[in-house]
């Protein structure tokens, strides 16, 4: 049978999850608020000119 606590003990994550997770975090992704709220600010800026 297995033993799970023995299992655990021999756990260690994988050094390229943990990077890939880093640079997914520390990315600034602009998401459809942001590419609206540019589109609105474009927009008005075109109309006053």
């Amino acid at each position: 049978m297995i033993n799970f606590e023995e299992e655990l003990k021999k756990f260690h994550p994988s050094p390229e999850v943990e990077e890939a997770v880093d640079t997914i975090y520390n990315q600034d992704l602009t998401d459809m608020a942001d590419l609206l709220v540019k589109l609105i600010k474009d927009s008005q800026q075109q109309e006053q000119e």
